[in-house]
């Protein structure tokens, strides 16, 4: 049968040494800063932070192209022949990446296309769930390898306080950043992936180690997330003792396996330096076939 190749944006901020061992392969976004055109992953996120202190200008992002996605997939397949491809994209309510994936897939077999409505370490975990479910069943059908996918696309769950509000308003991803302009400095912004969009949800008062604490009680509180596996995201800039204390709190709930997830440009682009998040899957994410057995 066809080897099964999982591929994914660079907006997931996966893990390299992750990428690596499950040969899931990463096709770049892009950050414009200055005027030149990076691709995501090319530059260092200190050299974002650092322009925006210089120039006080916040750099913009763009999606992987057509051009690039026929390029990523035609590579794919010249190394793997014979594979069968299945990408998992970043949400297209945020960016036109994934609807691009769709336009270059057009003109090849064999590629299967899954818009997770996730961005960083949300769509990292549904990445590394369909990589965790080949592991275990090396000999799965692309199209059941998809079907168990898409059932835990609406059970990843992904909320994040940004780091900067100046980098939050630049960015204009979140559909109702009006409801937060305006806010004090004190104010910390909680935004939640709802449908693929990034949303206001909440806001917290006081600085970010005890915002960031509340933020992830009540994430717990509000939903049912699988004890086997938790991701933390950070934005370079985020305190050492607060990465501590989430995982005390982490500990103290049961969660079996912690990874924290580094924002890359193309996320810190939009929260800014010192921003923290939280992403796993709910409970119940299991086998389409275990499912259907009930």
């Amino acid at each position: 049968m066809r080897k099964i190749i999982l591929s994914t944006e660079s907006g997931a901020d996966l893990p390299s040494d992750l990428a690596e061992k499950h040969k899931i392969q990463v096709v770049p976004m892009h950050i414009i800063m200055g005027g030149e055109d990076y691709e995501d992953g090319s530059l260092p996120v200190e050299d974002i932070y650092d322009y925006y202190e210089r120039t006080k200008n916040i750099p913009s992002t763009t999606a992987t192209n057509v051009h690039e996605y026929q390029e990523f997939f035609a590579k794919i397949q010249g190394k793997f022949p014979d594979c069968s491809i299945v990408h998992v994209g970043y949400t297209s309510k945020a960016s036109s990446s994934f609807q691009n994936a769709v336009i270059a897939a057009d003109e090849f077999e064999d590629i299967h296309l899954i818009d997770a409505l996730n961005v960083t370490g949300g769509l990292a975990a549904i990445v590394l769930h369909a990589a965790d479910l080949l592991e275990k069943q090396p000999d799965i059908e692309p199209d059941k390898l998809v079907e168990n996918i898409e059932i835990s696309v609406p059970k990843a769950r992904l909320a994040f306080i940004p780091g900067s509000l100046e980098f939050l308003k630049a960015g204009g991803r979140v559909s109702n950043m009006g409801s937060l302009i305006g806010t004090l400095l004190k104010i910390k912004p909680r935004i939640d992936l709802k449908n693929g969009k990034l949303m206001s949800t909440k806001k917290y008062r006081g600085k970010m180690s005890g915002a960031s604490e509340k933020l992830f009680r009540d994430y717990l509180s509000e939903f049912d997330i699988d004890r086997e596996q938790l991701y933390f995201i950070y934005s370079l800039g985020l305190d050492e003792k607060i990465k501590q204390r989430m995982e005390e709190v982490a500990g103290e709930n049961g969660f079996q396996h912690i990874r924290w997830v580094q924002a890359g440009g193309m996320i810190s682009t939009h929260s800014g330096p010192g921003g923290f998040g939280v992403a796993g899957l709910e409970r119940g994410v299991r086998p389409a076939s275990e499912n259907s057995s009930e």
